[in-house]
């Protein structure tokens, strides 16, 4: 989900107490024609295909430069991609939300592209108890808003205290206290409710891919987004990708299937260009080189680069944390949920269920959303559930483990069974409530994206703040500059969004550095 739906009230103040990211300028989208690749003369590389490698070479085409993407995978996008259920809906692998739709470029995208957005209240919805009762709809919506309102709380003591706050002190730590404060011993039955209010807190995992006693307080600051409202990209971010990957696979050289296992910097090229070395032995030069690859391959890849990164950038790539967050897709033949008296839109969230010991042993907290309630031909009986930490673990490496097909179905099918079947009007001996398909993703199995997903602050960080802008500067002396979501604007770290926009800058700073 990734910094997923904020409730409408919440707005996202810009951090002032550090310098962010330079603005893009104007003049460079109007300097080139696009279509006349390399007309000033320099050649810039750009390592993967994302969001940031698309947008920089856009920016950078446009600019006149000649431009070529080295890319690991047979196709354009990076963790932007689809999946076709058996029921013949699409969904995405990677992002599906758009993260404050106040000022970000993909709202506009959505619009320019016809993409169906839907916007999914984060507190109305479901909440499971750990006994397996479905929660009244009022008790539910209590629980969710006071979560809410907790961790802005938190974003704000982290905005003002965060210089004061103990490093090792953890998001968990201020939930498990302001839980006395918002319950006090003088509340009926508070022990149970400070339970339940401190499971739904655990549900923060599935924003950033990382467990909740994980989180770091004191740069919690740096997990706000955009301002504006949370929005579910119903109709995928297939037409959006096309959009943004058009201009690049047009006029650019795109290198596919290339995987890159050396960087060498100018200082060791007699020529004084910038390399890459890919796997087959191939050897391309440029002027300039933006590695968008990941945060999780740069940590696994640090010793590609010759000469070694400076101490600094070493140790910044090393102390942003990178999270492990999945998908689980399970379709049935109707969406049952939808039916009867108390029917279940949206978010349902299971807190850490006791009933469920032989599949769920460590009692992981789950949530869904269901795309049932999707406007127009976007409506399929699916539910979608996040999934984050030791759990992503257990399930991404079961699943690996299971050939292709009915088993890999029989295990997923099996492992969310105890909490499909607390939905509201779920029959056993209905054939709508059996699931008919299932995907899951595994990105903690995929190399290239660096064996996990998203960047995040973690507990013991010392410098997050700081460690973000030593990645945004890159090595520009050796020519080689950093992109993707982990040296984006604080208010969209961890997001698609961010991922453009730290193309974008990176391209406008290469532009005008050249003039």
């Amino acid at each position: 989900m990734k910094r997923g739906a904020w409730p409408r009230a919440f707005t996202t103040p810009t951090a002032t107490n550090v310098t962010d990211d330079v603005d893009a300028n104007d003049a460079v989208s109007q300097g080139g024609v696009r279509g006349l690749s390399g007309s000033n003369g320099r050649h810039i590389g750009i390592i993967g295909a994302g969001v940031a490698g698309l947008r920089s070479a856009d920016v950078l085409l446009r600019a006149g430069f000649e431009v070529t993407v080295v890319e690991g995978r047979d196709r354009v996008g990076g963790r932007i991609h689809q999946h076709r259920l058996p029921n013949g809906h699409e969904v995405d692998v990677g992002p599906n939300w758009i993260h404050g739709a106040a000022d970000n470029p993909f709202m506009d995208l959505a619009r320019e592209t016809g993409t169906a957005v839907c916007d999914f209240d984060p507190v109305t919805g479901g909440v499971v108890d750990e006994n397996g009762a479905l929660l009244p709809v009022e008790q539910g919506a209590e629980y969710s808003l006071a979560m809410w309102m907790l961790f802005e709380k938190a974003f704000e003591h982290s905005r003002k205290h965060g210089a004061e706050v103990d490093p090792l002190t953890s998001l968990l730590d201020f939930c498990q206290e302001q839980v006395l404060e918002i319950l006090p011993d003088t509340e009926g039955d508070f022990e149970r409710k400070r339970r339940i209010l401190l499971q739904m807190c655990e549900l923060w995992g599935n924003y950033v891919g990382s467990p909740v006693r994980n989180q770091s307080l004191k740069f919690f600051w740096l997990e706000q987004t955009i301002e504006g409202e949370n929005l579910f990209c119903a109709g995928t971010y297939r037409n959006i990708l096309g959009k943004i990957a058009q201009p690049v696979v047009e006029c650019a050289n795109i290198v596919y299937q290339s995987h890159v296992v050396e960087i060498r910097g100018k200082s060791t090229s007699p020529n004084g260009r910038v390399s890459v070395v890919a796997a087959d032995g191939r050897v391309l030069d440029f002027d300039e080189l933006i590695v968008t690859a990941p945060l999780g391959w740069l940590k696994q890849n640090l010793r590609a680069f010759h000469p070694s990164l400076p101490d600094r950038l070493t140790r910044a790539i090393r102390s942003i944390g990178y999270g492990s967050l999945e998908k689980v897709y399970i379709s049935f033949p109707k969406a049952f949920w939808l039916t009867g008296e108390r029917a279940l839109s949206g978010f349902c969230h299971w807190l850490s269920p006791n009933y469920e010991p032989g599949t769920n042993p460590h009692r992981w907290a789950n949530e869904s959303l269901e795309l049932g309630s999707l406007e127009g031909p976007d409506g399929h009986a699916t539910l979608l559930f996040y999934v984050n930490g030791d759990e992503s673990r257990h399930i991404t490496s079961k699943v690996r483990s299971l050939p292709e097909g009915k088993e890999r179905e029989e295990f997923l099918f099996s492992f969310f069974k105890p909490y499909y079947s607390r939905l509201p009007a779920y029959n056993e001996g209905d054939p709508d409530c059996y699931p008919n398909a299932c995907m899951s993703t595994d990105w903690l199995g995929d190399d290239l994206a660096g064996n996990g997903s998203y960047s995040n602050f973690q507990v013991g960080l010392e410098e997050g703040d700081q460690d973000i802008i030593t990645m945004r500067v890159g090595v520009p002396e050796e020519g080689i500059w950093l992109a993707g979501e982990h040296t984006a604007p604080f208010t969209a770290l961890g997001t698609v969004a961010g991922a453009y926009l730290s193309g974008e800058n990176v391209a406008t700073r290469i532009a005008a550095a050249s003039h």
